[in-house]
């Protein structure tokens, strides 16, 4: 079949197919024509990103077909301004896209995050809107804040055929085929027919400020026509950044990669630019994002790293960093590997393991001189970032140490400030030989529990460990610096080698023999719900707490296994008693006379304990007739 006969087949084909968006697109694009975005320049960026992508995927592409290159071997994006007409118009020379690519890309959003997305966006003040757009993959759309219809030609490589994209953005598109002489030769034209109101993005002044500041970096050059039928002019080189000497990028241009590389509106935290050079040589430009990404917690957790090979994108799901690094954004870029790699290559390949070894040991250096000369920028990073940083503690033995070290922590001492394993270590208390730690999900609940008031009494800090992932590491992390790890809601408290300070500093625990006779009365009444009952040299306070038993999962650890289905039953509780507290001194002389009413008052004491712990008692019909007894007898009702 000749040309000519193609064309005319092009010709004679039916009308225009109409479709309906898909729920969630319609939806998003009501978004975009209301203008919830505060700055509307995002959608060019964003287009932008589109089309090198494309430009990428053919370099790809091209390694094993080179003749989808064709004579037009060099990647390219152009922006043709039309003033007299109010079209804005993108073109690229990359992939391009078929019938049933253009519906599946442009017609459908198939990222999982987007009614994460709309929620967000609904909920949002403006001011967070184009922080939003890159984040969920949507930026197509975002060309609609701008552009009452958007017409998209395009011709995948290597075909015949092109084929037209249409939509006002009002809930329907249209798919046609495209004359062969009106479409590119290769790629995907963009054209925005604007608003009125958004007739500005047609200056060249406003295009080329626009361009430089948000895509002055990507990977392929970017050329404006001022109008139709003028001569292009280069307004981007398409120089790699990552390619230039640190010393002639400033801090700016690195911002901006970051944004595009990210998806991100935000500024990098910290970023970290190095050329790996011996045995296997590779670039990487790696950065912290300044705010949490939306898939930090994504249950696949993935990183977010490119690899490239001499400058050809190879893929974003290398494993270039551990999963407790899955914040970090950037890429890496070697000569050491083949441009066909594949993905089996990548997962066996001993360059790609020395590579993630280095770009792992550069980050988490970078993070450590962070927290040295700057401890407030590297506590931003830790409030953001802090709970999946202590993910590696027990996911990466041969860093522990290093990530123990990183770590910041509330504690007893802390007030609302954060304090590293070093910093306890140095004041430790004389006769301590562990680092105490309590776990839970309530910072503030935590504060208030009673299990702290023996270490308070002493001057002992307590690690208040808050987040989920803390019941897991702190069961893998050891000891830091020979001191191991000690949960004060397991075992026994161990405090009687640490001195008591201030007004208890002279006080001296004593169980009388009536209090010693209630302890003994007590665990004959609880039987098999506790492991055992004993006097409490943590307590100086309440009358009573829990602690697990030495052996098994600490009591936060075991709440979350129970939660989440991982243990069938909870292990039996070590009831703590303290002897010195008046309620029990009372409650033990009452008991000796009145059976009754004591082992009332054992039963009730053990659900004050479950509460105290964050629990509720088993039976709370029970425990409210057996206060009602109580207040009766004691009321003499």
């Amino acid at each position: 079949m000749n040309d000519e006969t193609k064309t005319a087949d092009v010709s004679a084909s039916p009308a225009p197919e109409h479709h309906v968006f898909e729920a969630d697109v319609a939806r998003l694009l009501h978004m975009m024509v209301h203008s919830v975005y505060s700055d509307k320049d995002v959608f060019l960026r964003e287009l932008i990103s589109n089309a090198a992508d494309a430009c990428e995927k053919l370099r790809y592409e091209a390694i094993g077909t080179p003749g989808l290159l064709g004579d037009d071997a060099a990647a390219r994006i152009t922006i043709t301004l039309d003033e007299a007409e109010a079209r804005l118009t993108i073109e690229d020379n990359g992939i391009g896209m078929d019938r049933a690519e253009l519906a599946e890309a442009l017609g459908t959003i198939a990222r999982s995050g987007t009614r994460a997305f709309m929620e967000r966006i609904e909920a949002a003040e403006k001011s967070e809107g184009t922080q939003l757009i890159g984040q969920f993959g949507v930026g197509f759309y975002s060309a609609f804040m701008v552009a009452d219809r958007v017409d998209v030609v395009s011709r995948k490589a290597g075909t015949d055929a092109a084929f037209s994209w249409s939509s006002d953005g009002k809930g329907s598109y249209a798919i046609a085929p495209a004359d062969l002489a009106d479409a590119p030769v290769r790629g995907t034209r963009v054209v925005l027919h604007l608003k009125d109101e958004a007739k500005s993005y047609t200056s060249k002044w406003t295009v080329e400020r626009i361009v430089k500041a948000q895509s002055g970096h990507i990977p392929v050059p970017i050329a404006l026509i001022e109008k139709p039928g003028a001569e292009a002019n280069e307004i981007a080189d398409g120089t790699a950044l990552w390619t230039k000497p640190k010393s002639e990028i400033g801090e700016e241009a690195y911002a901006e990669f970051y944004r595009n590389v990210s998806g991100q509106y935000d500024d990098p935290a910290l970023t970290v630019h190095f050329r790996a050079e011996g045995r296997h040589e590779y670039t990487a430009l790696a950065f912290v994002p300044g705010s949490q990404p939306f898939d930090l917690f994504d249950p696949d957790r993935k990183g977010r790293m490119k690899l490239y090979v001499r400058r050809v994108f190879i893929t974003d799901d290398a494993g270039l960093l551990p999963r407790y690094l899955r914040f970090v954004r950037g890429l890496v870029d070697t000569a050491d590997l083949p441009l066909n790699v594949s993905r089996e290559m990548i997962q066996e390949s001993p360059v790609l393991s020395a590579m993630r070894k280095g770009l792992t040991s550069r980050v988490l250096t970078a993070l450590e001189k962070l927290a040295e000369s700057d401890a407030e920028k590297f506590r931003t990073i830790w409030e953001t970032f802090g709970a999946v940083l202590k993910e590696g503690i027990y996911e990466d033995f041969e860093r522990r140490q290093q990530l123990l070290g990183l770590s910041r922590f509330r504690t007893t001492a802390s007030g609302d400030g954060w304090r590293s394993l070093a910093d306890y270590v140095k004041d430790m208390k004389e006769g301590q030989t562990a680092i105490y730690y309590l776990a839970g999900d309530d910072l503030n609940r935590l504060k208030a529990s009673p299990q702290l008031e023996g270490f308070r009494a002493r001057g002992v800090e307590v690690l208040l460990l808050a987040d989920q992932v803390d019941s897991f590491w702190v069961t893998m992390a050891g000891d830091f610096d020979g001191k191991p790890l000690k949960s004060v809601s397991q075992g026994a408290a161990d405090l009687a080698g640490i001195a008591k300070t201030g007004e208890d500093a002279s006080s001296q625990s004593v169980t009388t023999p009536t209090v010693e006779s209630f302890i003994g009365f007590a665990k004959t009444v609880l039987g098999d719900s506790v492991s055992d009952v004993r006097a409490s040299d943590r307590l100086t306070e309440s009358a009573v707490c829990l602690v697990a038993p030495e052996g098994g999962p600490d009591r936060a650890l075991e709440k979350l296994l129970q939660g989440a289905g991982r243990i069938d039953g909870a292990a039996k509780p070590v009831l703590e008693i303290n002897p010195d507290h008046a309620l029990i001194g009372a409650i033990a002389e009452k008991g000796k006379a009145d059976t009754a009413f004591g082992e009332d008052a054992v039963r009730l004491l053990f659900d004050q304990a479950h509460i105290l712990d964050g629990g509720k008692p088993d039976d709370p019909r029970a425990f409210a007739e057996r206060l009602s007894r109580v207040f009766e007898r004691a009321l003499g009702a």
